[in-house]
């Protein structure tokens, strides 16, 4: 007998769970982020991961399409100092935030609603803590697509 697979974050009728983007890279993040699963560390459903070879490859406009489709927060998983592919992985990775959270703003949408840190390939721990943090920060927002409607943005909730 099987048990029935959730495709979508569930909950009471008043709890909001944010659906959460992570873009991780493939060398130094997702292997944390793998293990935090295989040891059951526990964090929001809603997460859901992306894996990408270095995290300067984030596009702004990414981040706005997922916020734009029905996320609630994009969390970056960067490599931090450990990329393997650019020396300056780190401050491209920074003004592609930077130009993000600008692109958010003419939007409408809270800048709050992205945030990166860097996460190695043991960080299960700080990669859960940040996560269950960022859901914790993203409860009180509101669903992204709800709030951009209520202020006459255009978007359908």
């Amino acid at each position: 007998m099987t048990a029935p697979v959730a495709t979508e974050p569930r909950a009471s009728a008043d709890t909001f769970v944010p659906k959460i983007l992570v873009f991780s890279t493939n060398n130094i993040s997702d292997p944390g982020i793998d293990l935090a699963g295989s040891a059951h560390m526990h964090y929001s459903p809603g997460v859901r991961v992306i894996g990408l070879p270095c995290t300067s490859g984030v596009r702004p406009s990414w981040i706005l399409h997922a916020l734009e489709s029905g996320f609630d927060g994009v969390f970056v998983a960067s490599d931090g100092d450990e990329c393997a592919y650019l020396h300056d992985c780190a401050k491209r990775s920074s003004r592609i935030m930077s130009l993000a959270q600008t692109a958010m703003r003419e939007r409408g949408i809270d800048a709050g609603r992205l945030r990166m840190a860097a996460i190695c390939s043991v960080c299960s721990e700080p990669f859960t803590k940040h996560v269950v943090g960022f859901a914790a920060a993203l409860v009180p927002l509101g669903p992204v697509m709800a709030t951009k409607a209520a202020a006459g943005t255009g978007a359908q909730a």
